[in-house]
Protein backbone atom coordinates (compact mmCIF):
# COMPACT_ATOMS: atom_id res chain seq x y z
CA UNK A 1 0.00 0.00 0.00
CA UNK A 2 1.00 3.53 -0.77
CA UNK A 3 1.40 6.48 1.28
CA UNK A 4 -1.17 8.49 -0.26
CA UNK A 5 -0.60 11.66 1.45
CA UNK A 6 -0.59 15.14 -0.42
CA UNK A 7 2.19 16.31 1.79
CA UNK A 8 3.79 13.54 3.62
CA UNK A 9 6.27 14.32 6.54
CA UNK A 10 9.35 12.64 7.14
CA UNK A 11 9.77 10.38 9.92
CA UNK A 12 13.22 9.65 11.09
CA UNK A 13 13.81 7.40 13.88
CA UNK A 14 16.38 6.13 16.41
CA UNK A 15 15.87 4.25 19.29
CA UNK A 16 16.14 6.73 22.38
CA UNK A 17 13.17 5.54 24.34
CA UNK A 18 13.83 4.52 27.81
CA UNK A 19 13.76 0.94 28.45
CA UNK A 20 10.57 -1.01 30.54
CA UNK A 21 7.01 -1.70 30.36
CA UNK A 22 4.70 0.96 29.96
CA UNK A 23 0.93 1.12 29.21
CA UNK A 24 0.63 3.87 25.95
CA UNK A 25 -2.34 4.49 23.85
CA UNK A 26 -1.97 5.52 20.39
CA UNK A 27 -5.25 7.40 18.69
CA UNK A 28 -5.01 6.49 14.98
CA UNK A 29 -5.86 9.46 12.74
CA UNK A 30 -8.02 8.92 9.14
CA UNK A 31 -5.91 9.17 5.89
CA UNK A 32 -7.49 9.13 2.65
CA UNK A 33 -5.48 7.08 0.59
CA UNK A 34 -7.83 7.35 -2.96
CA UNK A 35 -11.04 8.72 -3.68
CA UNK A 36 -12.50 6.07 -2.06
CA UNK A 37 -9.86 4.35 0.09
CA UNK A 38 -9.34 5.57 4.17
CA UNK A 39 -7.26 3.98 6.64
CA UNK A 40 -6.65 4.46 10.23
CA UNK A 41 -3.25 5.15 10.60
CA UNK A 42 -1.23 4.75 13.99
CA UNK A 43 2.23 4.27 13.05
CA UNK A 44 4.20 6.25 12.58
CA UNK A 45 2.49 8.67 15.41
CA UNK A 46 3.98 12.16 16.80
CA UNK A 47 4.36 9.78 20.26
CA UNK A 48 5.96 7.10 18.87
CA UNK A 49 7.11 6.43 15.27
CA UNK A 50 8.39 2.68 15.97
CA UNK A 51 7.68 -0.81 17.40
CA UNK A 52 10.85 -2.73 17.16
CA UNK A 53 11.34 -3.06 13.06
CA UNK A 54 7.17 -2.18 12.68
CA UNK A 55 7.09 1.55 11.02
CA UNK A 56 3.66 2.02 9.67
CA UNK A 57 0.26 0.50 10.61
CA UNK A 58 -3.02 0.78 8.79
CA UNK A 59 -5.95 -0.63 8.91
CA UNK A 60 -8.65 -0.28 6.61
CA UNK A 61 -12.48 -1.39 6.70
CA UNK A 62 -14.70 -2.95 7.48
CA UNK A 63 -15.76 -1.31 3.89
CA UNK A 64 -18.72 -2.87 1.93
CA UNK A 65 -17.25 -2.94 -1.65
CA UNK A 66 -19.63 -5.12 -3.27
CA UNK A 67 -20.75 -1.99 -5.12
CA UNK A 68 -17.79 0.35 -5.22
CA UNK A 69 -14.89 -0.19 -6.51
CA UNK A 70 -12.72 -1.43 -3.11
CA UNK A 71 -9.47 -1.13 -3.06
CA UNK A 72 -7.53 0.45 -5.77
CA UNK A 73 -4.04 1.72 -5.10
CA UNK A 74 -2.15 2.35 -8.61
CA UNK A 75 1.37 0.91 -8.80
CA UNK A 76 3.74 3.11 -6.66
CA UNK A 77 7.75 2.31 -5.53
CA UNK A 78 8.82 0.76 -2.08
CA UNK A 79 12.35 0.85 -0.96
CA UNK A 80 14.55 -0.30 2.45
CA UNK A 81 11.64 -2.08 3.92
CA UNK A 82 8.98 -4.83 3.96
CA UNK A 83 5.05 -4.87 3.19
CA UNK A 84 3.31 -6.89 5.40
CA UNK A 85 -0.81 -7.36 4.38
CA UNK A 86 -3.34 -9.34 6.31
CA UNK A 87 -7.02 -9.28 5.52
CA UNK A 88 -9.89 -10.30 8.23
CA UNK A 89 -12.30 -9.95 5.26
CA UNK A 90 -12.35 -10.10 1.60
CA UNK A 91 -9.55 -10.25 -1.29
CA UNK A 92 -6.95 -8.11 -2.77
CA UNK A 93 -5.22 -8.92 -5.67
CA UNK A 94 -1.74 -7.79 -5.94
CA UNK A 95 0.78 -7.50 -8.62
CA UNK A 96 4.81 -6.24 -8.56
CA UNK A 97 7.13 -5.82 -11.32
CA UNK A 98 8.68 -9.03 -10.45
CA UNK A 99 6.03 -10.21 -12.40
CA UNK A 100 4.07 -11.55 -9.09
CA UNK A 101 0.08 -11.74 -9.35
CA UNK A 102 -1.43 -13.02 -6.22
CA UNK A 103 -4.77 -12.86 -4.52
CA UNK A 104 -4.37 -12.49 -0.82
CA UNK A 105 -7.21 -13.42 1.30
CA UNK A 106 -8.13 -14.15 5.24
CA UNK A 107 -5.42 -16.16 6.78
CA UNK A 108 -3.29 -15.73 4.28
CA UNK A 109 0.06 -13.40 4.07
CA UNK A 110 1.54 -11.60 1.80
CA UNK A 111 4.94 -10.68 2.40
CA UNK A 112 6.97 -8.06 -0.16
CA UNK A 113 10.42 -7.25 0.76
CA UNK A 114 11.75 -4.11 -1.24
CA UNK A 115 15.29 -4.15 -0.48
CA UNK A 116 17.04 -1.69 -2.81
CA UNK A 117 14.06 -0.93 -4.78
CA UNK A 118 10.44 -2.55 -6.25
CA UNK A 119 7.01 -1.35 -7.36
CA UNK A 120 3.37 -2.99 -7.02
CA UNK A 121 -0.22 -2.35 -6.75
CA UNK A 122 -3.25 -3.48 -5.01
CA UNK A 123 -6.64 -3.97 -6.08
CA UNK A 124 -10.09 -5.40 -4.87
CA UNK A 125 -10.67 -8.26 -7.76
CA UNK A 126 -13.56 -7.80 -10.08
CA UNK A 127 -14.85 -10.66 -8.41
CA UNK A 128 -15.34 -9.69 -5.04
CA UNK A 129 -16.36 -10.64 -1.48
CA UNK A 130 -19.07 -8.00 -0.25
CA UNK A 131 -16.45 -6.43 2.45
CA UNK A 132 -13.11 -5.59 2.69
CA UNK A 133 -11.35 -5.27 5.99
CA UNK A 134 -7.61 -5.56 6.88
CA UNK A 135 -4.15 -4.29 7.80
CA UNK A 136 -0.98 -2.63 5.75
CA UNK A 137 2.31 -3.13 7.87
CA UNK A 138 5.36 -2.08 7.03
CA UNK A 139 9.10 -3.52 8.92
CA UNK A 140 12.02 -1.32 8.34
CA UNK A 141 14.93 -3.31 6.80
CA UNK A 142 18.19 -3.00 8.60
CA UNK A 143 21.06 -1.16 7.01
CA UNK A 144 22.64 -4.86 6.14
CA UNK A 145 19.75 -6.18 4.58
CA UNK A 146 17.83 -2.59 2.96
CA UNK A 147 20.06 -3.53 -0.33
CA UNK A 148 18.82 -6.68 -1.11
CA UNK A 149 17.21 -8.13 -4.25
CA UNK A 150 13.10 -7.44 -4.22
CA UNK A 151 11.37 -10.29 -3.42
CA UNK A 152 7.84 -11.71 -3.03
CA UNK A 153 5.98 -14.46 -0.43
CA UNK A 154 2.91 -15.65 -0.66
CA UNK A 155 2.35 -17.88 2.72
CA UNK A 156 -1.32 -20.23 2.38
CA UNK A 157 -1.41 -21.54 5.39
CA UNK A 158 0.40 -20.20 8.80
CA UNK A 159 1.12 -21.66 12.18
CA UNK A 160 -1.01 -20.92 15.36
CA UNK A 161 -0.98 -22.00 18.78
CA UNK A 162 -4.07 -22.17 21.63
CA UNK A 163 -3.08 -19.84 24.56
CA UNK A 164 -6.42 -20.78 26.75
CA UNK A 165 -8.86 -18.17 25.05
CA UNK A 166 -6.76 -17.08 22.88
CA UNK A 167 -5.72 -18.53 19.39
CA UNK A 168 -2.78 -16.97 17.98
CA UNK A 169 -2.14 -17.28 14.12
CA UNK A 170 2.06 -16.32 14.17
CA UNK A 171 2.79 -13.82 10.85
CA UNK A 172 6.36 -13.16 11.14
CA UNK A 173 8.96 -14.24 13.63
CA UNK A 174 8.06 -16.34 16.54
CA UNK A 175 5.61 -17.21 19.47
CA UNK A 176 4.94 -19.30 22.21
CA UNK A 177 7.64 -22.01 20.34
CA UNK A 178 5.83 -21.20 16.98
CA UNK A 179 7.62 -19.86 13.90
CA UNK A 180 6.03 -18.62 10.71
CA UNK A 181 8.00 -19.76 8.06
CA UNK A 182 7.91 -15.67 6.32
CA UNK A 183 11.74 -14.54 5.79
CA UNK A 184 12.31 -11.04 7.90
CA UNK A 185 15.79 -9.91 8.63
CA UNK A 186 15.16 -8.60 12.16
CA UNK A 187 14.05 -9.85 15.33
CA UNK A 188 10.11 -9.35 15.04
CA UNK A 189 6.77 -11.03 15.62
CA UNK A 190 3.50 -10.40 14.52
CA UNK A 191 0.79 -12.19 15.37
CA UNK A 192 -3.30 -12.20 14.95
CA UNK A 193 -4.84 -12.87 18.47
CA UNK A 194 -8.34 -14.42 17.73
CA UNK A 195 -9.84 -13.80 21.56
CA UNK A 196 -12.76 -15.71 22.71
CA UNK A 197 -12.38 -15.08 26.72
CA UNK A 198 -9.00 -14.93 28.62
CA UNK A 199 -5.27 -15.60 27.85
CA UNK A 200 -1.77 -15.65 28.75
CA UNK A 201 0.34 -14.63 26.18
CA UNK A 202 4.28 -15.59 26.60
CA UNK A 203 6.36 -12.53 25.46
CA UNK A 204 10.59 -12.22 24.99
CA UNK A 205 11.05 -9.51 27.79
CA UNK A 206 13.60 -8.50 25.15
CA UNK A 207 11.22 -7.33 22.84
CA UNK A 208 9.03 -3.96 22.95
CA UNK A 209 5.19 -4.77 21.71
CA UNK A 210 2.51 -3.20 21.06
CA UNK A 211 -1.52 -4.53 20.40
CA UNK A 212 -4.03 -3.03 17.67
CA UNK A 213 -7.64 -3.97 17.52
CA UNK A 214 -9.09 -5.24 14.54
CA UNK A 215 -12.47 -5.92 16.09
CA UNK A 216 -14.13 -6.04 18.58
CA UNK A 217 -13.13 -5.00 22.23
CA UNK A 218 -10.59 -6.25 24.70
CA UNK A 219 -8.47 -5.80 27.53
CA UNK A 220 -4.70 -5.87 27.55
CA UNK A 221 -2.58 -5.47 30.44
CA UNK A 222 -5.74 -4.09 32.48
CA UNK A 223 -6.05 -1.73 29.76
CA UNK A 224 -8.87 -1.43 27.72
CA UNK A 225 -8.68 -1.15 23.46
CA UNK A 226 -11.33 -1.04 20.41
CA UNK A 227 -10.59 -0.72 16.72
CA UNK A 228 -8.65 2.46 15.81
CA UNK A 229 -6.14 2.27 18.82
CA UNK A 230 -2.80 0.77 19.17
CA UNK A 231 -1.41 -0.09 23.08
CA UNK A 232 2.04 0.52 23.18
CA UNK A 233 3.23 -1.89 25.91
CA UNK A 234 7.24 -1.31 26.21
CA UNK A 235 10.14 -3.89 26.80
CA UNK A 236 11.00 -6.11 29.95
CA UNK A 237 7.75 -8.10 29.44
CA UNK A 238 7.15 -12.21 29.95
CA UNK A 239 3.82 -12.44 29.32
CA UNK A 240 0.83 -10.40 28.74
CA UNK A 241 -3.07 -10.86 29.78
CA UNK A 242 -5.61 -10.47 27.30
CA UNK A 243 -9.35 -11.10 27.76
CA UNK A 244 -12.73 -10.12 26.18
CA UNK A 245 -16.46 -9.94 27.13
CA UNK A 246 -17.68 -10.30 23.21
CA UNK A 247 -14.54 -11.47 21.01
CA UNK A 248 -11.87 -9.34 19.60
CA UNK A 249 -9.49 -9.68 16.76
CA UNK A 250 -6.35 -8.40 17.69
CA UNK A 251 -2.67 -7.84 16.65
CA UNK A 252 0.60 -8.24 17.99
CA UNK A 253 3.57 -6.82 17.19
CA UNK A 254 7.05 -6.59 18.54
CA UNK A 255 10.70 -6.66 18.07
CA UNK A 256 13.95 -5.90 19.22
CA UNK A 257 13.68 -2.01 19.07
CA UNK A 258 15.65 -0.99 16.12
CA UNK A 259 19.15 1.18 16.67
CA UNK A 260 19.60 2.31 13.52
CA UNK A 261 17.83 5.92 12.36
CA UNK A 262 16.24 5.85 9.54
CA UNK A 263 14.35 8.56 7.53
CA UNK A 264 10.63 7.37 6.51
CA UNK A 265 8.98 9.96 3.51
CA UNK A 266 6.47 8.86 1.32
CA UNK A 267 7.08 4.69 0.35
CA UNK A 268 10.76 5.34 1.57
CA UNK A 269 12.47 3.79 4.28
CA UNK A 270 16.36 4.75 4.02
CA UNK A 271 19.62 6.68 5.73
CA UNK A 272 20.02 10.26 4.33
CA UNK A 273 17.67 13.14 3.06
CA UNK A 274 20.26 12.10 -0.45
CA UNK A 275 18.85 8.73 -0.56
CA UNK A 276 15.41 9.91 -0.30
CA UNK A 277 16.07 12.26 -2.90
CA UNK A 278 17.58 9.49 -5.43
CA UNK A 279 14.75 7.46 -4.92
CA UNK A 280 12.03 9.87 -5.57
CA UNK A 281 13.93 10.84 -9.00
CA UNK A 282 14.79 7.72 -10.32
CA UNK A 283 10.28 6.84 -9.90
CA UNK A 284 9.70 9.78 -11.28
CA UNK A 285 12.05 9.76 -14.70
CA UNK A 286 10.75 6.34 -14.91
CA UNK A 287 7.35 8.23 -15.55
CA UNK A 288 6.25 8.22 -18.90
CA UNK A 289 3.44 10.37 -19.93
CA UNK A 290 1.13 7.78 -17.27
CA UNK A 291 2.03 5.22 -19.49
CA UNK A 292 4.06 3.03 -16.32
CA UNK A 293 6.94 3.21 -14.68
CA UNK A 294 10.63 2.73 -16.63
CA UNK A 295 12.74 2.97 -13.87
CA UNK A 296 14.92 0.29 -15.02
CA UNK A 297 16.42 -2.10 -13.01
CA UNK A 298 15.66 -0.34 -9.62
CA UNK A 299 11.69 -0.34 -9.98
CA UNK A 300 11.17 -2.04 -13.00
CA UNK A 301 7.09 -2.13 -14.69
CA UNK A 302 3.51 -3.56 -12.82
CA UNK A 303 1.94 -5.62 -15.68
CA UNK A 304 -1.49 -5.99 -15.43
CA UNK A 305 -3.18 -3.44 -13.50
CA UNK A 306 -5.32 -0.92 -15.35
CA UNK A 307 -4.30 2.61 -14.69
CA UNK A 308 -0.92 4.76 -14.48
CA UNK A 309 1.08 4.84 -11.85
CA UNK A 310 1.43 7.30 -8.73
CA UNK A 311 3.57 9.79 -9.26
CA UNK A 312 5.67 10.93 -6.16
CA UNK A 313 4.29 13.50 -4.08
CA UNK A 314 6.83 17.13 -4.29
CA UNK A 315 9.78 16.87 -1.48
CA UNK A 316 9.10 19.66 1.57
CA UNK A 317 11.13 22.61 1.06
CA UNK A 318 13.69 22.10 3.92
CA UNK A 319 16.32 18.74 4.23
CA UNK A 320 15.07 15.82 5.82
CA UNK A 321 17.07 15.72 9.09
CA UNK A 322 17.17 13.14 12.14
CA UNK A 323 14.99 13.88 15.06
CA UNK A 324 14.25 11.36 18.17
CA UNK A 325 12.33 7.95 18.06
CA UNK A 326 10.75 9.42 20.91
CA UNK A 327 9.58 12.99 20.53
Amino acid sequence: MSNREAHPTETVSVSDAPRGPVTELIEGRDVPISKTNLVNRTLPHRDRRMIGAWCFVDTFGPDAVIALPGMRVPPHPHVGLQTVSWLVDGAVDHRDSLGTHQLVRPGQLNLMTAGRGISHSEESPVDRPPWLHGAQLWIALPDDARGVEPSFQHVAELPQVQLDGVRATVLVGELAGVVSPATVYSPVVGAELEVTSSGLLPLDPQYEYGVLALRGAAVVADEPLSPGRLLYLGTDRESLPVSTRDGARLLLLGGVPFEEPIVMWWNFVARTHAEIVEARQTWMDGLDGGAGPLGGTRFGQVAGYDGPPLPAPPLPNAELRPRGRHP
